[in-house]
């Protein structure tokens, strides 16, 4: 079930943050791409190192949101962001989107490293700050019609369901994950942290009302 759109009619506002996010994150990607395996280690989040330098590695914390693992990794996630970003965006405002969404990157990565404080594999990628906002979509839209990709065609589909399902894949994986938290791979529990920092603080920074939509 892949997101390939969403109802943008009630956008009150451009989204200039969503698109910049975006940009930055492809910016980056590239830099990463061309400063390989050193690039990496340098700006990548890796628990064990912040616990024996937190205050020089803090930098990581926000620098590990904008790295992906590879193509299909940032291309996955600048979709999600893109679709499920601006709407947000619009709700909370400019200034309030770029804080909750960087808030929603650091509440997933300190839910992987309390998982695994010891681990020295580096934690890289924006899934877990997305996750976040997921989660305020699930909140203030879970009746908006999504497009959906499957093998057999394109749908529209409640947000609720397109997101309960992410969740449950989630959750799913993330307690496969328990068992190999010594291995690299998917961060799910970062997934899991970031989209629960997102049902939290979407009660602090949204602004108005919920506006009811036409389906």
């Amino acid at each position: 079930m892949l997101p390939i759109g969403d109802e943008r009619s009630a956008r009150r506002s451009f989204p200039f943050v969503t698109i910049a996010l975006i940009v930055l994150n492809v910016f980056i990607f590239f830099n990463e791409l061309s400063g390989g395996d050193p690039f990496i280690l340098r700006w990548a989040f890796i628990p064990a190192r912040f616990v024996s330098n937190p205050v020089t590695d803090s930098v990581t914390l926000f620098s590990s949101m904008f790295m992906h693992g590879g193509w299909l990794h940032m291309a996955g996630n600048m979709l999600y962001l893109w679709i499920f970003g601006d709407n947000i965006e619009d709700r909370f405002g400019h200034l309030k989107f770029i804080l909750f969404y960087l808030l929603c990157g650091l509440a997933a990565a300190f839910a992987q490293f309390f998982f695994n404080p010891e681990s020295v594999i580096p934690t890289l990628g924006a899934s877990g700050a997305i996750a976040g906002v997921l989660g305020a979509y699930f909140i203030l839209f879970p009746t908006r019609r999504v497009m959906v990709l499957l093998p057999f065609g394109i749908f529209h589909v409640s947000a609720l369901i397109v997101i309960g399902f992410w969740i449950v894949l989630q959750a799913f994986n993330g307690l496969g994950s328990l068992s190999s938290a010594s291995t690299g791979g998917v961060a799910y529990i970062a997934h899991v942290g970031g989209f629960i920092a997102g049902l939290f603080l979407v009660l602090i920074f949204r602004r108005g009302r919920t506006r009811p939509i036409s389906l």
